[in-house]
């Protein structure tokens, strides 16, 4: 029996992820929008502005991609297969044998 519920899910995230991830990129790799002096903030000319702009909206954007990817979740220390519980075989002396 195939179940594509789950699977369509991911596929819509990645496929937001693909496009939050062209968009920051195009967004300064396509010269010619920014190639100019004008508008100016103070000294600095747009050329300069609008890439500095970019750096927090890029963060933004990853974040939401990081989370998009991640589905959100965390583990905590008493999920299997977290940190905490990797440590313990260690220290009780099993070093991880079953």
């Amino acid at each position: 029996m195939a179940h594509s519920g789950p699977t369509q899910r991911r596929t819509g995230a990645w496929v937001l992820i693909t496009v939050l991830v062209l968009i920051s990129v195009l967004g300064t790799l396509i010269v010619p929008i920014y190639a100019r002096a004008t508008p100016a903030i103070g000294a600095f000319p747009f050329f300069y502005w609008y890439q500095l702009l970019w750096v927090p909206f890029v963060a933004i954007l990853m974040a939401i991609c990081y989370k998009l990817s991640t589905g959100g979740a965390h583990r905590t220390a008493d999920e299997p297969g977290s940190a905490s519980e990797a440590g313990a075989a260690y220290r009780d002396g099993s070093g991880g044998a079953l």
